[in-house]
């Protein structure tokens, strides 16, 4: 063999092995097992945003294992507390039921070894919205699951004919502030929007809606 044909060959070798190594190792990167992303916070967020927050008027439903002097069944307080046995006043509102919970079991720690609670949301009474101006049926209305701002202006009835449909207003509390969110009825219910089922707030305890 010439040495021009086993250069020839050496080469040809070369370049099939590289080719078969550029073949293999997306195929092996593709089935290697890949970690999971770590997004603990984004979970953690997603359970606290969706989490039921109990307010004034909510009825719970207090367990305490083995104690059924301090286990009862009451009503939320305008002011957001509750009353207990040994605890008295405690605040309830702005508490999820896990941690209402936690707060009981660790205020009784002083005077029961281990105790054991458990908190039950009975009644829900606290997630209210108002609707002012120009719908059919004006007034404050009690909700009992996630609804957005046009499920509460069907509530009221729908606009009236007078409505400034483009100026609809939601007045929204953030601790000491009020603040303003504009809600463009006419381009939610038009036919073919691509935001309108972004743009169709889901509505919060205490809302109030205007329509002008």
């Amino acid at each position: 063999m010439t040495l021009a044909r086993i250069i020839t060959r050496s080469s040809w070798v070369l370049a099939m092995s590289a080719a078969i190594c550029c073949a293999i190792q997306p195929a092996a990167l593709a089935q290697a097992p890949q970690a999971p992303a770590s997004t603990p916070s984004a979970a953690a967020g997603d359970v606290q945003a969706d989490a039921f927050v109990i307010g004034p008027e909510d009825v719970l439903d207090i367990a305490v294992w083995s104690n059924n002097e301090i286990s009862r069944t009451m009503p939320v307080r305008p002011d957001g507390k509750i009353s207990l046995p040994l605890l008295n006043d405690v605040q309830a509102a702005g508490l999820t039921p896990m941690q209402l919970r936690d707060a009981l079991a660790a205020a009784l720690e002083r005077y029961i070894a281990s105790p054991m609670v458990s908190v039950i949301v009975r009644e829900v009474h606290s997630f209210k919205v108002t609707v002012i101006g120009e719908v059919k049926t004006p007034g404050r209305y009690e909700l009992h699951s996630r609804a957005t701002v046009l499920d509460v202006l069907a509530l009221a009835g729908g606009l009236s004919q007078y409505a400034a449909r483009g100026r609809i207003t939601i007045l929204r509390r953030q601790g000491d502030s009020v603040r303003e969110l504009p809600y463009d009825f006419e381009k939610i219910t038009r036919i073919g929007s691509k935001n309108a089922g972004q743009d169709n707030l889901c509505v919060q305890p205490g809302d109030i809606i205007v329509v002008p």
